[in-house]
This record gives structure tokens, sequence and C-alpha cells, in this order.
């Protein structure tokens, strides 16, 4: 059975990029008589807010996009993420790293990965596990890093629907923060982790999070979870070519609705070209 989601960050009001993400998926499975799951990705405290949470589900369901089963809410399942935490812990794939952001940038200087995040330059990595401790015990705050020298896997490859195969080169990534005090669990983490334990069998996510993949494979790998089949598609843009965010302001669905357009309207808005943008 097929089993997609679409799962957002109630951090604003959804806009027409959000609606063809969650249209894909919904669409995919209910063409194949599979599941379509609501999960929402509230691990940031200082962003996300319930309004935003309830505006989602209000939303889905103007447009008509059903869902099954109950809606997951990331920021009640931390317990599960400190699990997986403590498992690769337990292996030594992780480690403590004290550096701030203002010392990562200045370290790595113009490094950076396929996320545009600059690369982390191992510093804590080399710390002896007496000066860790000491360093925990003073009570500085530190990141959860995941050693990616120990972690490798090489060889490793995911599906692409459409395309085939693809390699995976995580190591592009560097030492990726798994966890932090103000976050305590990363996206790479939780959205590998929930994709896994819901059973997700067709991850249909914007092309922009494609090269994450790679990084999630690994996590994969690491704890055993079964692999999906992934389908990127295109990201929606505005008249001036500008993809659809929310930090420009898109036009919101429910600013929409409010100008009379009815759902169909808004659907039928995603099959025309000028939203349109081939990755």
């Amino acid at each position: 059975m097929i089993v997609t989601r679409f799962a957002p960050s109630p951090t604003g009001y959804l806009h027409l990029g959000h609606a063809f993400a969650a249209f894909n998926a919904w669409n995919r499975a209910r063409a194949a008589n599979g599941r379509f799951l609501l999960r929402l990705e509230d691990i940031d405290p200082g962003r996300c807010r319930k309004e935003y949470a309830d505006a989602i589900q209000e939303d889905l369901a103007w447009l008509g996009l059903d869902w099954d089963g109950p809606v997951r809410v990331q920021s009640r399942q931390m317990a599960d993420y400190r699990r997986v935490l403590d498992s690769l812990a337990d292996r030594g794939l992780t480690y403590p790293c004290f550096c701030t952001r203002t010392d990562i940038a200045a370290a790595s200087e113009a490094s950076h990965g396929p996320d545009s995040a600059p690369l982390y330059p191992g510093t804590c990595r080399m710390l002896s596990a007496a000066e860790r401790q000491d360093r925990i015990g003073a009570g500085e705050r530190f990141a959860v890093r995941l050693d990616m020298a120990s972690a490798r896997r090489p060889g490793l490859l995911f599906h692409e629907a459409g395309e085939g195969p693809v390699t995976c080169h995580p190591e592009r990534f560097g030492d990726v923060v798994l966890a932090r005090k103000d976050a305590p669990a990363s996206y790479h983490l939780c959205v590998t982790h929930d994709d896994a334990i819901q059973g997700v069998t067709l991850v249909t996510r914007g092309a922009d999070l494609k090269a994450a993949t790679d990084l999630h494979r690994l996590l994969q790998a690491l704890m055993g979870w079964p692999t999906p089949v992934y389908a990127h598609h295109r990201l929606l843009t505005d008249d001036a070519g500008r993809r659809l965010a929310k930090r420009d302001k898109a036009r919101t669905l429910r600013t929409m609705r409010s100008e009379g357009l009815a759902a169909q309207d808004v659907l039928e808005r995603l099959n025309q070209s000028q939203y349109c943008q081939r990755p």
C-alpha cells in the first residue's frame, strides 16, 4: 500500500506552494487507494504557533484534502527522538559541539554544504572524553553533531521516482547538528524517524530538499529504518519567477478564500504554467 504524507511547519499560513505539495501527496495516495497522512513539524518553539497549526487543518479541509488517522505532532514525540540520539551516542556516532554559530562561520570561511550552511571544521571532534565532560559539567551549552567519519556508509542509494537509483553523498553536509538546546531534535532526525515509524512508503516533497535525502538515507541505514521511494516535485513561483515562500509573504490560502475564490479555483491554478518551475 502506498502511504504518503504532508508535513508542514506551523510557522505561518499555507500558501499556494503548500497547497501544491499537499495535493501532490494526497492525489498519489488516493489514486492508488493508499493512505495520506498529516504531520505537523513543530520542533521550533520560537516560530511555531497553535493558530497556524489549526489553520493548516482548516485550509486542507477547505481544499477537500482529507487525511487518514490522527495528526502526528512532532513536539509531542521528543522522547522518541531522544532514544534515537541515545542510540547513536552509545555507538560513538555523535559528539558534543561547544562552538557558537559565529565560531563556525569564522572557521569555515567560504566552505558550505548543499544546504548552504557553513561546513563545520570538526573542532570539537578532537576533544577528549574528559574535556567534553568537564565542559558539560561546567554548564556550557552544546549541540549534538553526527560524526560523519564514523557514521559514513559508502554505497548508499535511494530511489527517485521517474529517475531510478541515486547515489548518496552525505559527507557533503559534514558533521551535521542532530540536536541543540533550543531544538532538542533536528529536522533531519525527526523527519526520517517519523517517515519510518508512520510507514511512509512514498515521500513527495519539493526539489529543494532532494540533496537532504542523502543525509536521510544515512540515518535510515544507521537506525535500520526502511527506505521509502522519493518523488521531488517542482517548486511554484510567483509571476516574477520567485519561489513562493512564507518569508516573502506569499499570498495565503485564507486570503484567497476571503477574496471569494473557491477551492476548485485554487486547485486549478496549480496547473497554470506561470506558477510552475521545473527543478
